[in-house]
């Protein structure tokens, strides 16, 4: 090629070069700033980030903290076991098919597959989930052969929650389960998120709800160097979890296994204190159910039986359950009596066998009556007629004033969750209740049946015993609490739950003496002296019957009835009377008389926390025992 104007076209030559050169430096001055902006500006977060590719961080879960009773005995804690976990992300095709094909290497049973389905469809994150849990040596060993053949499966060492005693103690205790939706929002409230990595179970009822955040422990972690497929290479720095902290608790634990033995086959409650710290003996709701069941993850079919058995094992009662306390208000009334200044102990009725009031007769168990009744008489053959009579005198609100201070339709503040609050009727209560001006108004003669225990009163059994260790202790309230302390795993140190008394009843003690020496006269010649005759030590009691539905001027038979429309049989004690060292309520639904039912139970728990003796057996129920009360 000839330049043909030479000036002209060296100029668009070099015009040209410089462009190319400026664009070359242009860009070059481009990469250099990318390459500062990498290697200097941002280095420390692209190391970082390397390093993240490089290092995994493995949260290591810590132990959870043991239950032991008052003793020592061990009734909830941990063993380690391996179990085979799916990442349903890192499974490649379909799920149901690798699940078909591991089926040929480890059994897996049906009730495997729809325990991890429902586990899938629970979980709103691609976690680890478990399809077979607690497997052998060999089955690891047969697994881990053919690992090739299964991404996204593996096998992890999990520790697993026990309960040695089974369904024994269950609804103080409660269970831990898989972790869901609601337990972590409470995680995420309590900022308790970090702490929970690798977790996979949360307190779901009792004890194990109550101290999760002190059973749980703090999470350990490991640095693991990994490779480009995600396998660890080694071990890099370990920081090893702290052990979640242990229960001390109030609890007896042969106690309570007396108590639920006694039990048998029927259906209530037992509630037992230690009246002058408000720890709780024995807390027994019967039936009960085994919290093992729902460590890995309850079964369809088992939830199908606790959840749908007429007999509703999964319910407290002795928190949940809600019951008229028949004539075991009585020895209540008659202190509200003594210290409203309503009646003297001397102060007599005659009882014809019913109490008219208006056009309504309101009937005594004993046709005739009782002829000349006072206040010692009226609480040891459980008098209605003296009741009613007293009721009508005293009015509602007085005595709904009077039962409040003694814990009756409030909440004791146990400290295990979901305790019911019951019914104190009152007028403001029943203005409260309903929404018709009709329906708000309180009447009169609905005071008297209040009297007796029955009407709107409606008690859980543990109000009952706190009521009960409140007057053995001489009017002084404590807070039931069924942890003595918690101890630190890791250096001992024990926070104890100091006994705290609620209140101090204003009450006289001559007035307090009077009703237990009633009470005392219930067991040696009035309705619970069958129960407790021989007895080397003096218990005070007294026997109740709560109707389950309205008898309207009939006859009670029990024979004649639906065992779930036969009567509640009711017992509160204390012993021994002079010198209480336990109070107790006892409930038996549908069980008919209280002296023949819950008296029986009462005797054999007494027997045994204060003489040792065992009867290994269930109470009897006494057929021939008679009691004179609603």
């Amino acid at each position: 090629m000839q330049l043909t104007n030479t000036p002209d076209d060296l100029g668009r030559f070099t015009r040209r070069l410089t462009i190319a050169g400026a664009f070359v430096l242009l860009c070059f001055g481009i990469l250099f700033a990318r390459f500062v902006w990498l290697q200097v500006i941002q280095h420390e977060y692209y190391r970082t980030r390397a390093e993240d590719n490089r290092i995994a961080l493995v949260p290591i879960v810590p132990n959870r903290g043991l239950i032991t009773d008052r003793n020592g005995v061990v009734l909830a804690r941990n063993f380690s076991a391996y179990t085979l976990e799916i990442m349903p992300a890192k499974v490649a095709g379909s799920l149901d098919d690798a699940i078909e094909s591991l089926a040929g290497v480890i059994d897996i049973q049906p009730k495997d597959r729809r325990r991890f389905k429902k586990l899938l469809e629970e979980t709103r994150n691609l976690e680890s989930l478990p399809i077979r849990t607690r497997l052998s040596d060999e089955e690891v060993a047969r697994f881990i052969a053919q690992r090739y053949r299964f991404p996204g499966f593996d096998i992890k060492a999990r520790l697993f929650r026990d309960y040695p005693n089974g369904a024994f103690g269950s609804h103080l205790l409660g269970y831990i389960s898989r972790i869901s939706d609601r337990d972590l929002e409470k995680i995420e409230q309590n900022e308790q998120e970090a702490n929970y990595r690798g977790t996979n179970h949360f307190g779901k009822s009792g004890l194990e709800q109550h101290y999760e955040f002190d059973l749980h422990g703090i999470t350990g972690f490991e640095q693991v160097e990994v490779d480009a497929g995600g396998r660890a290479v080694r071990l890099l720095a370990r920081t090893p979890p702290t052990a979640g902290n242990n229960l001390k608790l109030t609890i007896d634990a042969k106690l309570q296994e007396v108590a639920e033995q006694a039990f048998g086959e029927r259906r209530g409650s037992l509630v037992a204190i230690e009246p002058s710290t408000g720890g709780i003996l024995a807390l027994v709701s019967m039936p009960n159910f085994d919290p093992n069941l729902f460590v890995d993850g309850i079964a369809g079919q088992d939830w199908d039986e606790l959840n749908n058995s007429p007999d509703k094992p999964m319910v407290n009662r002795a928190l949940n359950g809600a019951y008229p306390p028949g004539s075991t208000f009585k020895p209540f009334m008659a202190l509200a009596a003594l210290t409203l200044g309503k009646r003297t102990p001397e102060q007599t009725i005659s009882d014809p066998g019913f109490f008219k009031f208006g056009n309504h007769t309101f009937r005594d168990d004993k046709k005739g009556g009782h002829g000349l009744v006072d206040m010692y008489k009226s609480i040891v053959v459980s008098c209605d007629t003296y009741y009613y009579q007293l009721a009508s005198d005293l009015g509602i609100d007085n005595i709904a004033s009077f039962m409040g201070q003694l814990g009756l339709g409030q909440r004791t503040g146990i400290d295990i969750a979901g305790e019911s609050e019951g019914v104190l009727p009152s007028q403001e209560w029943k203005k409260k209740r309903f929404k018709k001006p009709e329906q708000q108004k309180w009447f009169a003669g609905e005071t008297i049946s209040i009297g007796i225990g029955q009407g709107y009163n409606a008690y859980t059994p543990i109000q009952l015993a706190q009521a009960t260790a409140t007057l053995a202790n001489n009017g002084v309230m404590f807070r039931p609490h069924l942890v003595q302390y918690v101890e630190n795993a890791h250096t001992g140190e024990k926070r104890f739950i100091e006994p705290r008394p609620i209140r101090t009843l204003p009450l006289r003690q001559a007035d307090i003496n009077f009703i237990k020496h009633a009470m005392v006269g219930v067991n040696k010649e009035g309705t619970g002296a069958r129960a407790f005759a021989g007895t080397p030590y003096q218990a005070a009691g007294k026997t109740g019957t709560a109707q389950v539905f309205s008898l309207k001027g009939g006859q009670y038979r029990a024979s004649g009835l639906k065992k779930e429309l036969r009567d509640h049989a009711l017992f509160i004690a204390f012993a021994p009377a002079d010198k209480p060292t336990i109070a107790l309520a006892v409930l038996v639904e549908n069980g008919g008389f209280g002296a023949q039912a819950a008296a029986p139970i009462a005797r054999q728990v007494l027997d045994y926390y204060l003489l040792g003796k065992r009867a290994n057996a269930a109470a009897p129920v006494d057929e021939t025992a008679e009691e004179e009360e609603e």
